[in-house]
């Protein structure tokens, strides 16, 4: 029995009842540079690495804004990631239109979900190509959510997808007790942590490939990039100097006032294509 006989479309299925056609979109994810979400009681915070396609190209964005108290980090397709964040902008911008309110974060995933689902029913289409991580604050608190291409979501604690994510989810697995009870700055830590994870051992993580989002109950979404992010890379090296072992505590460091993302968290893989960011 051969793959290629059931794999043409996605509404044929093998007889072991698998339709590969999501699985080869899970693939997408996988191959799509790391992305990390986490939260505490009063933030979320997605840290992500950008890939440079060559030297002579920009890094690819891999966090995007959706409204003042979303955002999201994607692994796979950029092109389907654009096209669904700007669904998601457009279901934000109706709450606010109709209701004069924030549009529930999981009231969005939902919706988002849904309409990830139409492309593995209908013959002739092909599953979205990414993954997900979804960083809100609303009146219920903090949320992480993961999105696959398969349209299964999950409300985690922390998480972690595409390429080498296990490792970064081993690094979330150990230290999940202290993610709720942490500040921004510890969270943010935390989150650097995990990502370098990611990383090849001859590989640091630096101001041009990481960047980092922040949400939370006395802020509106922030995203820090290139510059901005300098200052959190140099508490992640003070704390991987004082704890290589993992543990993170800035306690006996001085906790600074500006502004930084929330955390949320759940840990699982996916991918991405040559293609994605």
């Amino acid at each position: 029995m051969y793959r290629n006989q059931y794999d043409n479309d996605v509404s044929i299925w093998s007889p072991q009842g698998r339709i590969f056609q999501i699985e080869y979109a899970l693939e997408a994810v996988k191959q799509g540079s790391a992305t990390v979400g986490l939260k505490s009681k009063e933030h979320a915070v997605l840290v992500a690495l950008k890939r440079s396609s060559s030297e002579l190209s920009s890094y690819q964005k891999k966090i995007i804004p959706i409204d003042d108290h979303i955002a999201v980090s994607i692994a796979g397709l950029t092109s389907d990631a654009r096209l669904l964040s700007n669904f998601m902008r457009q279901e934000c911008l109706n709450s606010r239109y109709v209701y004069d309110a924030p549009l529930a974060v999981s009231r969005l995933v939902s919706r988002t979900g849904d309409k990830m689902q139409i492309p593995t029913m209908v013959y002739g289409r092909r599953p979205f190509g990414v993954g997900l991580l979804i960083a809100g604050y609303d009146e219920l608190g903090p949320h992480i959510w993961q999105l696959d291409p398969s349209a299964n979501f999950f409300d985690c604690k922390a998480m972690s997808i595409g390429a080498r994510s296990q490792s970064a989810r081993t690094y979330l697995e150990k230290n999940l007790d202290k993610f709720a009870d942490s500040s921004r700055e510890e969270l943010i830590v935390h989150g650097l942590r995990a990502l370098r994870e990611c990383l090849p051992s001859e590989q640091e993580l630096t101001i041009k490939n990481c960047s980092l989002a922040v949400v939370g109950a006395d802020m509106d979404v922030k995203i820090y990039d290139n510059n901005d992010i300098a200052s959190y890379l140099s508490k992640f090296e003070e704390a991987k100097q004082a704890s290589p072992e993992g543990d993170v505590s800035m306690d006996t460091q001085e906790k600074e006032g500006g502004a930084e993302p929330d955390a949320s968290k759940e840990g699982q893989s996916e991918q991405q294509m040559e293609t994605s960011s």
